[in-house]
């Protein structure tokens, strides 16, 4: 019987090298803090609150060698409230990732499924919120998707190998209709990495997103304005020397003819009218300190200024955001971080949501012009 165990141990040693490029990998993220916001109807809130430096997730990723230098790849992964237990991406088993494709090392990668456009991929990381800060630190109501609001469904994509240094990609998301164009989606970026610096770039376009169900943007209560068209564009640029990091990063955001679902219609100036487009223009400054290889600083400011074209005129409110934190790790696998985010809202006032300063994240709209978000939470990695 013992020579029977050990010769089957000895023939499963063996055979590890034959399988040694084909893996399944089993991930995840759990983030969960406690939070406070002021002014909320006039009064403080205090709640625990998931998924905000990162989103709590889990997932499955694996690959598969074909030969020659060719792969079969996947992911699905997985969004989850730490809270509740309940999914994320409006109940998406999952909501996050789910795509199949082949890479190879010399041509890319082509994969095919719900996945990240081109603003995620490459302008996010320019981006305290799409870098090392979070949900906290997204640009107001997330308008130019570098927090991934909104994932693209349908969707091949297409990312090229690194070109000493330089590399690109783009997506297209299929409307699955009769109506061609009615919720399709595009995207294309590109980044230039050399020593500390970084370059990126991206632009998105989307047809009438979620006007159908089974369109390219249709996220069943994920975050994301609903119009006849939504563009954006922007670019940003990173440098570190030493433990220093600094950042730049612009965005714009055009919606053309906004329905009154989702924002938007929390959002109409008055009572009545209707808006005929929205813009956003984000100009964001940041930068990191890392002062251990377990320990850093950072901080974020952001002016965004607004357009409202209404039937009843041309409205400008802007917002001033400020952010702050901390973060330690305990293990190479858990954290301890806290967060601060300030927003003021000035200019023109709608009379509504955006009359006010709204901080992402915040328990609910500001009674005032001001609001403060702090959090204090832990964030463990498998």
């Amino acid at each position: 019987m013992e020579k029977r165990i050990v010769v089957a141990v000895i023939s499963a040693a063996l055979a590890v090298p034959a399988f040694a490029q084909n893996t399944v990998t089993l991930y995840g993220v759990i983030d969960e803090g406690l939070d406070f916001t002021n002014n909320v109807g006039g009064k403080q809130v205090y709640e625990l609150q998931s998924g905000y430096a990162q989103g709590s997730r889990w997932g499955l990723k694996g690959a598969e060698d074909l030969g020659g230098g060719l792969k079969a790849v996947f992911q699905i992964e997985n969004g989850f409230n730490v809270n509740t237990g309940k999914l994320g991406q409006g109940g998406l088993e999952f909501g996050r990732q789910a795509y199949v494709g082949l890479s190879d090392a010399k041509f890319g990668t082509l994969s095919f499924g719900r996945q990240y456009d081109s603003l995620v991929d490459y302008l996010a990381q320019t981006t305290a919120n799409g870098n090392w800060a979070g949900y906290l630190f997204s640009h107001p109501y997330d308008n130019d998707n570098t927090d991934n609001s909104f994932r693209v469904n349908n969707t091949v994509k297409y990312a090229s190998p690194d070109m000493a240094g330089f590399q690109f990609g783009g997506t297209y998301s299929f409307s699955n209709s009769t109506g061609f164009s009615n919720n399709r989606q595009t995207s294309v970026g590109g980044q230039y990495a050399n020593g500390g610096l970084l370059i990126a770039a991206a632009f998105l376009n989307a047809d009438n997103p979620s006007s159908t169900a089974s369109g390219a943007i249709n996220n069943g209560g994920d975050e994301n304005f609903l119009a006849s068209r939504l563009r954006i564009f922007g670019a940003g640029v990173n440098y570190t020397f030493g433990g220093a990091t600094v950042g730049l990063a612009y965005t714009n955001t055009n919606v053309s003819e906004p329905t009154s679902s989702g924002y938007v219609g929390a959002i109409t100036p008055v009572a009545g009218t209707t808006l005929s487009s929205l813009k956003y223009s984000n100009f964001e400054v940041n930068g990191k300190y890392q002062f251990t290889p377990a320990f850093f600083v950072g901080a974020q400011y952001v002016y965004t200024r607004s357009s409202y074209v209404a039937s009843n005129g041309t409205l400008h409110p802007n917002y001033q955001s400020v952010g702050l934190m901390a973060d330690y790790n305990l293990s190479k696998r858990t954290d301890f971080y806290v967060q601060g985010a300030y927003q003021h809202a000035g200019g023109d006032k709608t009379g509504t949501v955006l009359g006010y300063a709204y901080v992402p994240g915040a328990a609910d709209v500001s009674s005032t012009g001001s609001q403060v978000v702090l959090r204090a939470a832990i964030r463990h990695k498998f």
